[in-house]
C-alpha cells in the first residue's frame, strides 16, 4: 500500500515538473559580464543519432532519471544550451563555465559529434583539445552515472569522432554498455546494432552481444521501421535473427510502403535469401495498394527480383508499364541495369524493349561500348529482335567494330555469341574470336570459366559454318570441337531412370548412345539410335 502511494506521488510530481515551464533564466548559468543570447533551435536534426532534443534524449530513461532531471532547473537549462549550441567553441565554453556531471559531459560530446558531421568539421583538433580531454575525464570518472540512452549515444559519438578504440576511456564506455545490455530498451539495442554493423563489422564483440540480446527479445519487435532497419543493416550478421525478421516482416507486410518493400527486397537479394512467402506477400500488396512507384523503387525492385530469380508476372508487368514513361530520361547505367535484370528473369516486355532500342538510337554518343554490349547480351538472352532492327544493328556495328581489340576476351566472346544468336554476327567478329591466337590462351585450362568460354567458341564456330556461307575462316581446330565432359557433372534421378528404361527398350546400352556431345557444342538427348 505504501509503495503504491509513493509511486503515485512520484508520477504526480513528475507530471508537474514536465508541464511547468522553466522559470530559471539562462543568465543565471552564464558568468558575470557575459550576456545570454537566445538561439533558434536547429531545424534539421542529425539523423544518425536519435537524440535531437531534450525530449528525445529522454527516450528510454527511467522515471527516476526523468524526475531527477526535471527537479533541477539548472540541469534543464544546461541541456537546452547544449542542444542549441552551433559550434564546438560554444560547447567547450559550457564546460569551462559550469561544473558538469558525467551525463552533461556525455551530452556535450554527442552534440560535438553531430556538429562535426553537419558542418563537415575536422576532428583531430577536437580530439586533441584539452577541454575535450577534460570532458572525457569527467565521463570516465563517473561512467556508471551516465543514463542509458546517453551512454549509447556517447559510444556512437566517440566512434564517429574517430577516437582510438584502444584508449582506456573508450574501452571503459564499451564495457559499461556491455554490462548494461539487459537494461537497454529494444529501440536502443536496434540503434546500437545498426551503428556497430556499419562502423565495426561482424568482428565486433559488442555487436555480437547486442545481436544475441535482439535474438532473445525478438518478440518485442514492433513497427515497420525497426524491421526494415534491422533487415537492411544487421540481418547479414546473424542468419538466426534474419529468420525472425522475415517472420515479423511477413506479419507486417500489409503496412509496408513502397520504399520499405524496396529495402526489404534488396536486403533479401544481397543476402541471397529467397523467402518465397515474404516475397509473395510483398508482391501482392505492392500490386494491390501502390499505384505509383518512383524510378528508384522500380529499378531496385526489378534488380532484387532478378538476383533472387523470383518470378511474379503481375509485378513484372507493373514494373515494365511504370518504367516505360521514364526510359527517355534515364541514364545509360539505369537503362543497362534495367534491361539486364529483365534478361536474368527471362521476361520480355515488347513496349519497354522497343523504347530502349529507340533510346539507344537517340543517345548513341552517351552509350559506351560496355553499355552497348550489355544491351546486346540482354537482347540475345531474350531472343529479342527489334522492329527497327536494321537501323539499330547498323548503329551497333558502326560503334563496336572499331572497338573489338579493347574488349576483355570473355566479354568479346559473349558479345559475338550474342550476335550469333541474333543472327547479326559479321565476318570481323567471327575472325576475331576464332583466330588461333585468341583461343590458344585457354587451351589446356580446365577451370569452369575456361570451359564456358570454350563451349561458346564452339557455338560460334558452328554458327560460322552453318549460318554464314560467305565466311571463309579461320575455324576452330578439330581438337577443340570435342570438349571433355565437365568434371563433377551430376546425373539427375530422372535422367538415370530414363536411361535405364531406354536401355531396357533397346535391349542393351550398346544399342544406343547416351549423353552424346556433338562438334557443334550441343548435347543431344538421352539416346541416339545407332
Amino acid at each position: 500500500m505504501a509503495a503504491r502511494l509513493v509511486r503515485r506521488c512520484c508520477w504526480r510530481h513528475f507530471g508537474a515538473f514536465v508541464s511547468a515551464p522553466s522559470a530559471v533564466p539562462a543568465s543565471l548559468l552564464v558568468p558575470a559580464g557575459k550576456a545570454a543570447t537566445a538561439r533558434a533551435l536547429p531545424q534539421a536534426p542529425f539523423a544518425l543519432f536519435h537524440t535531437s532534443s531534450p525530449s528525445s534524449w529522454a527516450d528510454g530513461f527511467s522515471v527516476k532519471e526523468q524526475v531527477e532531471e526535471s527537479r533541477n532547473p539548472e540541469h534543464k537549462v544546461i541541456g537546452e544550451l547544449i542542444e542549441t549550441a552551433t559550434s564546438p567553441q560554444e560547447l567547450f565554453q559550457l564546460s569551462e563555465f559550469h561544473a558538469l556531471n558525467s551525463n552533461q559531459a556525455s551530452l556535450i560530446i554527442t552534440q560535438l559529434s553531430r556538429l562535426v558531421v553537419e558542418k563537415n568539421l575536422e576532428t583531430e583538433s577536437i580530439l586533441r583539445d584539452e577541454r575535450f580531454q577534460r570532458l572525457i575525464g569527467i565521463t570516465d570518472s563517473q561512467i556508471s552515472q551516465v543514463w542509458n540512452n546517453t551512454l549509447v549515444n556517447l559510444l556512437k559519438s566517440l566512434c564517429s569522432l574517430g577516437m582510438d578504440s584502444n584508449r582506456k576511456e573508450m574501452q571503459s564506455v564499451e564495457q559499461e554498455v556491455l554490462w548494461r545490455l539487459r537494461r537497454l530498451t529494444f529501440r536502443q539495442l536496434t540503434s546500437l546494432a545498426e551503428f556497430l554493423a556499419v562502423k565495426q563489422g561482424k568482428e565486433s564483440r559488442l555487436l555480437n552481444e547486442v545481436i544475441k540480446k535482439l535474438e532473445l527479445r525478438w518478440t518485442e519487435l514492433e513497427g515497420t521501421r525497426t524491421v526494415v532497419t534491422l533487415m537492411g543493416k544487421v540481418g547479414h550478421v546473424s542468419p538466426a535473427l534474419m529468420d525472425r525478421l522475415e517472420d515479423k516482416a511477413l506479419e507486417l507486410a500489409e503496412q509496408f510502403n513502397p520504399d520499405d518493400i524496396r529495402k526489404i527486397t534488396l536486403a533479401l537479394a544481397y543476402q541471397n535469401r529467397r523467402c518465397v512467402p515474404l516475397l509473395r506477400a510483398l508482391s501482392y500488396h505492392l500490386i494491390q495498394k501502390h499505384s505509383e512507384l518512383s524510378l528508384s523503387v522500380l529499378m531496385d525492385l526489378i534488380f532484387a527480383y532478378g538476383k533472387l530469380n523470383f518470378h511474379q508476372p503481375q509485378v513484372f508487368q507493373k514494373i515494365a508499364t511504370d518504367l516505360h514513361p521514364h526510359v527517355s530520361t534515364m541514364t545509360p547505367i539505369e537503362v543497362t541495369r534495367c534491361i539486364r535484370s529483365f534478361a536474368l528473369l527471362k521476361w520480355l516486355s515488347l513496349p519497354l524493349f522497343e523504347a530502349i532500342v529507340q533510346y539507344a538510337l537517340d543517345n548513341t554518343k552517351q552509350l559506351s561500348v560496355t553499355h552497348l554490349c550489355s544491351i546486346i547480351l540482354s537482347f540475345a538472352r531474350l531472343n529479342f529482335q527489334p522492329s527497327g532492327s536494321e537501323d539499330f544493328f547498323n548503329m551497333v556495328h558502326e560503334e563496336l567494330q572499331s572497338q573489338l581489340d579493347s574488349l576483355e576476351p570473355h566479354l568479346l566472346t559473349d558479345l559475338v555469341w550474342s550476335l550469333c544468336v541474333l543472327q547479326q554476327a559479321k565476318a570481323p567478329y567471327l575472325q576475331r574470336v576464332l583466330a588461333p591466337d585468341f583461343h590458344a590462351r585457354i587451351r589446356g585450362d580446365q577451370s569452369l570459366k575456361a570451359q564456358n568460354l570454350r563451349l561458346k567458341l564452339i557455338h560460334i564456330n558452328a554458327a560460322a559454318k552453318l549460318e554464314s556461307p560467305d565466311y571463309r575462316g579461320p575455324f576452330l581446330p578439330a581438337e577443340m570441337l570435342s570438349p571433355a565432359e565437365p568434371a563433377g557433372e551430376k546425373v539427375t534421378l530422372l535422367q538415370s531412370s530414363l536411361r535405364e528404361a531406354l536401355a531396357g527398350v533397346l535391349g542393351s546400352r550398346e544399342n544406343g548412345r547416351f549423353d552424346a556431345r556433338t562438334i557443334y557444342g550441343w548435347q543431344i538427348g538421352e539416346c541416339v539410335l545407332s
